[in-house]
């Protein structure tokens, strides 16, 4: 028997219908907006730099300028018309690494921008610890009692430090025993507490010189910022925001929402983190992404100061709870909006007073551009030319061999049509300024040191050390892993290394100091600090070269590391 509604019961439930579409769920009848907006990586860019990309909308890869102080304050600015209480966070390697118009003023001008963008906190970085312990506290509270009496309080004489607050949950002094820096930082907008986390990545002491982490100790990540939320909660905190110095990578676009193949060490990280902890903001990898981790928010907004990603928590003021997060990357391309005077003004006055110093010529090359590409073997031109420069740096100490790290070369060397290069130019390749050191090793320990290259399964030529001239191998990938350096290929000046042998190689202290786990080279005897410094040992082999008649650099590598097909 079929039953029929009668017309005023069919219109009674009809309006009920509606009524229940239209009426929103509890969570979000309750719920406020807390908008943020994060950097990672800033390096000390204040200018506009080159940056290549694919976006979701459109899939062809790009090649923009995008960047600069001036643009990030324009962003800034028009956001803070939507939103007064926006919150803008750092997500470390603010600096360190940075191009010379920061670096020659120890980075100063970099820490001032961020407090003119009014950042609030940011995690620090491994970056952060170039310098060591007691710089990194000076840029946070200012003064210029610097280990870089040459460069500090040299554009800002009265240094203030930085007025956003640096934050490491899992960095203890072992001098103390307690924290270096506050774990982290509570902010309040539209009546809801966040509580912003700041952790390292705890393999810091990997990339960065003994020197820089000397004294301090770096724990697990995921305790430490777990650690942090009973703190939190007993401060009426429901809301966390977890700023974590380490990254991942992923092949899908940097503005693709919700991706789900990222992989890195940031994964396992997230995995271990409270349930209550939705959003990571993560870094280090330098990678533009927007993923999902067993449901929680991770982003990256690659960096340099190339994009930005603006957050939207949604939050359930009376549970005190987060309800949703979702994100956005934004390509900070020149003119998108209108910089801020102030910011601008600033921003000319150090490219103005950089200018005189950075454009002072030093040697002419061989070619306009020398490139750092490691494709097709496992060297570059700019990796030979660097390792020669440090095994000339340190000749006089005993050196035979020059190697160095690809992750020191930070930029190609570009001297333009003239074939001239400058200061600038020169300090944006090598930007640390470490100290050469030369060391003892043995034939078998060089062999195993070149096995380190290679610290998985995987054969790949991104981690390959640059080598010097005189010195040669090869090496085949599809051999097991600690026996891909071919028997006998080992070459000095065309000579077989021997094992028993002794050997004088040369490196930056970095490197020298197990850095990127080349742990071969801190076993090294007989360890000289020759007190160069990388930039000056690679522009005074420029300088020599050039007075010689013979310009250094080529277009291509020259055949000291040879992967066998």
């Amino acid at each position: 028997m079929k039953h029929h509604l009668t017309p005023l019961a069919a219109a009674a439930a009809l309006t009920l219908l509606l009524a229940a579409c239209a009426a929103p769920t509890a969570p979000s009848a309750k719920s406020v907006d807390i908008n943020l907006v994060a950097l990672n990586d800033f390096h000390g860019n204040l200018d506009r730099s080159k940056f290549t990309y694919t976006s979701a909308v459109d899939t062809e890869r790009k090649t923009v300028q995008a960047g600069g102080i001036d643009t990030l304050s324009g962003a800034l600015t028009a956001w803070r018309r939507e939103d007064a209480q926006l919150i803008f966070v750092g997500n470390g390697d603010l600096v360190g690494a940075s191009p010379a118009m920061s670096a020659l003023w120890a980075d100063e001008p970099s820490i001032v921008a961020m407090n003119m963008l009014g950042m609030k906190a940011s995690s620090v970085g491994n970056h952060e610890f170039d310098q060591g312990k007691a710089e990194l506290l000076r840029q946070q509270r200012g003064g210029c009692e610097s280990s870089r009496a040459d460069k500090a309080c040299k554009f800002t004489p009265d240094f203030k430090g930085a007025s956003y607050t640096y934050m490491a949950a899992n960095v203890i002094d072992t001098q103390t025993g307690k924290s270096l820096l506050p774990a982290y930082r509570i902010e309040e907008a539209h009546g809801v507490k966040v509580g912003l986390i700041g952790a390292v990545l705890k393999d810091t002491p990997s990339v960065v010189t003994a020197a820089g982490i000397a004294g301090l100790q770096f724990g697990d990540e995921a305790g430490a910022i777990n650690a942090t939320l009973p703190q939190l909660r007993a401060q009426g905190v429901g809301v966390f925001v977890v700023l974590l110095h380490q990254g991942g990578e992923t092949s899908e676009a940097v503005d693709q929402p919700d991706c789900s193949h990222l992989k890195g060490e940031v994964v396992d990280v997230v995995k271990r983190l409270d349930p209550a902890i939705q959003l990571v903001i993560s870094g280090h990898s330098h990678q533009g992404y927007l993923c999902r981790v067993d449901g929680r928010l991770v982003t990256q907004a690659q960096m340099g100061g190339h994009m930005l990603t603006r957050i939207k928590l949604k939050v359930d003021p009376v549970k005190n709870a987060l309800i949703d997060a979702s994100a956005q990357n934004v390509v900070m391309l020149p003119g998108m909006y209108e910089p801020d005077p102030a910011v601008a003004a600033y921003l000319a006055s150090v490219k103005q007073r950089s200018a005189a110093e950075l454009s002072r010529p030093v040697a002419a090359i061989a070619v306009p551009n020398v490139g750092r590409s490691t494709k097709g073997g496992g060297a570059s031109p700019l990796g030979d030319l660097v390792a020669d420069s440090t095994l000339f740096g340190a000749r006089a100490a005993g050196a035979q061999i020059g190697l160095m790290n690809n992750g020191g070369i930070r930029k190609d060397l570009e001297a333009g049509a003239d074939l001239m290069t400058n200061v600038g130019q020169n300090q944006a390749v090598v930007p640390f300024g470490n100290t050469l050191i030369v060391v003892s090793l043995s034939g078998a320990q060089i062999r195993t040191l070149l096995e380190q290259q290679w610290p998985g399964e995987e054969a790949g030529e991104g981690n390959l050390l640059q080598v010097s001239e005189g010195f040669s191998y090869r090496w085949d990938s599809t051999q097991p892993q600690g026996q891909r350096v071919l028997p006998g290929s080992i070459m000095l000046n065309g000579i077989p290394l021997e094992d028993n042998q002794q050997y004088r190689v040369a490196a930056n202290s970095f490197l020298a100091g197990g850095g990127d786990r080349f742990t071969v080279l801190a076993a090294g005897t007989r360890r000289l600090d020759t007190g160069v410094r990388d930039i000056d040992a690679f522009s005074n082999y420029l300088t020599a070269r050039a007075r010689a008649g013979k310009p250094a650099g080529s277009a291509t590598a020259a055949g000291r590391i040879v992967r066998v097909k």
